[in-house]
């Protein structure tokens, strides 16, 4: 075949493929918002709570995909892979893209260039909670109930932040609890309300609801003043945790290569909806959270600082995360 029997094959070919969706087109068919955690925390609920307004703002269903699991790599490598057509988004915390670089021996994908940023949904107030079950109020009540249940408590929390915290408390106390894998917040309320793991460090959003019927006790959130929510809960801070600590938060990023009108229409129709004085009250101040809401510029600019202030984190801990 000579060169320009292919060139003419070639274009023959690409006529009869469906050419890709514009801007001006989009949405023409449903779109998969991908969410590393399990069904029931707080990114579930917040991206649950805006898929129904953003469906009749886009015109197009918005569903929601949990893939749960293993330091959240496993929602992270679906996002990397996704076609970047705009019918793909993701939600994902600080651990797949910043953390996870750090403390895990490899990845398969690249957490600056797999991704395009779009927004920073929100920061989230931590919290240390137990089952009220096991009747203690205090980091010290928790150290000296752990030695007396000895290998038989456990915790689970969602950043690397915190497990280092807790690693480094129980290694100066010698709290004895064992840290389970986490995958949403709802799970780890389940399993705190059961028994399984009666302690959790995470949203204080997500069991903020069984702190008020007495079934969870907070014993401390992490930052450095205290929460309306709780104000009778200290801090890390009034505690003199003197390290470093990155804040918790969930954006909104889209698989790289993304076409930026697609996604700057994406975040203007969001901008718009959390807005909305009934949702800001509903989905961020009634849930602990700091609404951000930033330019995908800004968000890109917070992940290179976040990701500089994981790797100080990690680095001067002197406790290896299971790898």
């Amino acid at each position: 075949m000579t060169c320009r029997a292919v060139i003419a094959f070639a274009v023959a070919v690409a006529a009869l493929l469906p050419s890709p969706t514009t801007a001006q087109d989009y949405p023409t068919r449903p779109i998969r918002v991908i969410v590393t955690t399990s069904p029931g925390g707080l990114s579930d609920v917040f991206v649950r709570a805006l898929s129904d307004p953003l469906h009749k703002r886009l015109g197009q269903p918005v569903v929601v995909e949990n893939r749960p699991g293993g330091f959240m790599i496993i929602g992270a490598r679906a996002c990397a892979e996704a076609a970047p057509d705009g019918y793909t988004l993701c939600v994902m915390p600080g651990e797949p893209l910043t953390y996870n670089q750090f403390t895990q021996k490899s990845l398969p994908y690249d957490p600056v260039k797999s991704f395009d940023p779009i927004t920073n949904f929100f920061f989230i107030t931590q919290a240390l909670g137990v089952s009220s079950k096991l009747g203690v109020k205090s980091l010290d009540q928790l150290a000296a109930y752990s030695k007396q249940k000895a290998g038989t408590l456990s915790y689970s929390a969602p950043s690397s932040s915190l497990i280092l915290f807790m690693e480094n408390w129980k290694k100066q106390t010698g709290a004895d609890m064992v840290r389970v894998p986490f995958k949403g917040g709802g799970d780890t309320v389940t399993n705190m309300l059961s028994g399984v793991t009666p302690i959790g460090f995470l949203g204080l959003g997500n069991f903020i609801s069984h702190i008020r019927a007495g079934t969870v006790t907070p014993i401390l959130i992490d930052g450095d003043k205290r929460n309306p929510m709780v104000p009778e809960v200290t801090t890390l801070a009034e505690i003199g945790f003197a390290r470093e600590h990155t804040r918790a938060f969930f954006g909104l990023l889209a698989p790289a290569g993304t076409p930026r009108a697609i996604t700057d229409r994406v975040r203007k129709e969001i901008v718009a909806i959390a807005s909305e004085p009934a949702f800001a009250k509903r989905q961020f101040a009634d849930r602990g959270l700091e609404s951000v809401l930033n330019t995908p510029e800004q968000f890109r600019d917070f992940l290179a600082a976040d990701r500089a202030k994981s790797k100080r984190i990690v680095d001067a801990s002197g406790l290896a995360l299971k790898k």
